[in-house]
């Protein structure tokens, strides 16, 4: 169902396996230690992210119905394809089963902390779509801070159940600093290109979030002054990055650096172009881009695991044989 956004549903899905099978199984294995958590408790945990994140989407097109008549007349789901009391019986039930499958996971890992990031994300997220989006960057952090969220949750699943299994021992190692490390620098790159990809569809919208008196970016800033704050936000996360590959990522040879220039950089430059064209599509296309540079940002964990594989001399693919 559209309503669900299953492209990007299945998108926060496969960034929670490219960090889990990825990022934290090959480190872990750099270290010589085993992962502690059932694959059925990271599936859960995964599964429950994902329906959250298409809860979402659907309370979103539910409070949105008459902005979206304005500025996107032809996708209206709700009232067009499905009455708003059956939008609603959709978000309860898609909802309710994220809350229950996280509940689960944190159930099993004794982890009120992630019990608790199950029950408030999707507060948050009503509220954002119910009001928040309204207010000035309010609304655009919240989505990005929830962006953030869904590469951490296996580093706290994981790191979880290892300090279940060996307690103030894994303080003594830097195995959850290399972890954490890792994972908050894909989370803050979630962030970055998520709050800059919600600020150009603020752009996209304008018409729509003017008549309804929304306070975003483009309303309130004006179009010239938030494609001007953009392009310093695109400059500042390039930067940002830059400083993360060539300072703090140790690996021999050229690879990391040359995904970044030709998968981030070149892309964020022409992300740059497209916002200060004057096609009437710029903003759609923008958007676009911005949704695969921040794809090609992902797959950087399969380098990494490449990487890792080769130094260290685990058998590539044998990911499929660390989840059997």
């Amino acid at each position: 169902m559209k309503i669900l956004r299953p492209i990007n549903v299945a998108f926060t899905a496969l960034i929670q396996i490219l960090m889990y099978w990825c990022i934290i199984i090959p480190t872990l294995t750099m270290y010589g230690i085993a992962s502690t958590t059932p694959t059925w408790v990271v599936l859960c945990a995964i599964a429950a992210t994902s329906l959250i994140c298409a809860g979402g989407y659907v309370i979103n097109d539910y409070f949105d119905v008459k902005i979206d008549r304005i500025n996107r007349p032809d996708r209206v789901i709700v009232t067009n394809t499905m009455s708003k009391a059956e939008a609603m019986r959709l978000y309860q039930i898609v909802t309710g089963a994220g809350i229950a499958c996280g509940l689960v996971s944190a159930f099993y890992l004794r982890s009120v902390t992630l019990g608790m990031i199950y029950v408030i994300v999707p507060g948050m997220l009503w509220f954002y779509s119910s009001s928040y989006k309204r207010q000035l960057i309010v609304g655009n952090l919240i989505v990005a801070l929830s962006a953030a969220l869904v590469p951490m949750v296996p580093m706290f699943v994981e790191a979880t159940a290892l300090g279940n299994k060996y307690g103030e021992l894994l303080s003594q190692t830097p195995i959850l600093k290399t972890l954490y490390g890792w994972i908050c620098g894909f989370a803050l790159f979630s962030f970055l290109f998520t709050f800059i990809r919600e600020a150009i569809k603020d752009l996209q919208d304008e018409p729509g979030d003017r008549e309804y008196e929304c306070h975003t970016m483009a309303v309130v800033w004006g179009e010239n002054i938030t494609r001007s704050v953009l392009t310093a936000l695109i400059i500042l996360t390039n930067a940002i990055l830059a400083f993360f590959v060539y300072n703090v990522i140790h690996f021999e040879g050229t690879l990391t650096s040359r995904y970044f220039l030709f998968g981030i950089v070149a892309p964020s430059v022409c992300l740059i172009a497209i916002l200060w064209s004057k096609s009437c599509t710029a903003y759609a296309n923008a958007s676009s881009l911005c949704k695969f540079i921040m794809l090609i940002g992902t797959l950087y964990a399969l380098i990494y695991y490449y990487i890792i594989a080769a130094t260290y001399h685990i058998p590539m693919f044998g990911i499929f044989q660390i989840m059997q």
